[in-house]
């Protein structure tokens, strides 16, 4: 008697771990983390939820993963003009366009994903809340030390408080990621961004205002 052949049986399908993560990031972005669940991610990203715990360990790291790559990425034009600008003036009018661009950019403008992930959350996911908390500050105290080195360069005065000026520009930048998301038009988050540079402390008009003074 002849034996029954059998087909030898498919082996699953590997999970694209770097394309699985990118589908991960977009739909984090659109809905948030709390917006955001298992069955909606595994359907993004092509995978079961086995395979998505055993990849990424939970949904908590999944997102801290996305995070990271949001930073590397799409989030990367801030790091960049900080350090590729000659001055720190240029750097901030070079962040502040580029924060219009990718935040009111395409068809779908989703703001900045750090600004918009979860700013208030339920209990349980306090640690997500406070990662982001992190990261944001992370990048105020980003700023603040390319201030800092132009005070140290003369170009910004000596009496100059950065970590103020910082956070005025963090908060301006946080400010154009919601305005986008709520669909202000861009040409008037571009009047914004210009108005915000506006309010640069000009050291050579600081200077001639107290000669001014002094007459």
């Amino acid at each position: 008697m002849e034996m029954e052949s059998r087909r030898p049986r498919g082996r699953p399908r590997l999970l694209d771990r770097q394309k699985a993560l990118e589908a991960a990031l977009q739909l984090f972005w659109r809905r948030g983390y709390e917006g955001t669940g298992i069955a909606d991610l595994t359907a993004a990203m092509g995978t079961t939820p086995p395979s998505l715990y055993a990849a990424f360990g939970s949904k908590e790291r999944l997102y801290a993963e996305a995070l990271d790559l949001y930073s590397a990425s799409y989030g990367s034009f801030l790091r960049r003009a900080l350090e590729e600008e000659p001055s720190a003036r240029r750097a901030i009018e070079r962040i502040l366009r580029d924060a219009v661009e990718v935040y009111a950019g395409g068809p779908d403008p989703r703001g900045c994903m750090l600004s918009v992930g979860a700013l208030t959350c339920a209990p349980e996911h306090e640690s997500v809340r406070e990662d982001l908390a992190r990261r944001r500050l992370a990048t105020i105290e980003r700023v603040k030390a390319r201030l800092d080195r132009a005070v140290g360069e003369g170009e910004l005065d000596s009496a100059t408080d950065t970590e103020a000026l910082a956070s005025y520009y963090a908060a301006v930048i946080q400010g154009l990621s919601i305005q986008a998301r709520d669909g202000i038009p861009r040409k008037v988050l571009e009047a914004i961004a210009e108005a915000a540079l506006g309010t640069w402390p000009d050291k050579a008009k600081r200077s001639r205002r107290g000669s001014q003074l002094d007459s």
